[in-house]
């Protein structure tokens, strides 16, 4: 699985990476987070507001910072 974190590295992205990495541990699900800073990318998922969350792919969510239990439900 990949998860990927749409942003430019502000608090709110890595808040929302390192929530995501310990909703994949606690579903023990084996997740490679990836983040992505390029405007460029970002855009091309239709994002309008950081951070954004993919999942294998999907955007899931955007313009805010899931909880872990909110992720877990997501993966």
């Amino acid at each position: 699985m990949i998860i990927k974190i749409l942003g430019s590295g502000c608090k709110k992205c890595v808040a929302l990476g390192e929530n995501a990495k310990a909703a994949a541990a606690a579903a023990g699900k084996a997740a490679e987070i990836v983040k992505v800073t390029d405007i460029v990318q970002i855009a091309a998922y239709g994002l309008m507001s950081t951070p954004g969350l993919v999942i294998d792919e999907k955007l899931v969510s955007g313009g805010k910072v899931l909880t872990v239990q909110e992720i877990e439900k997501l993966l």
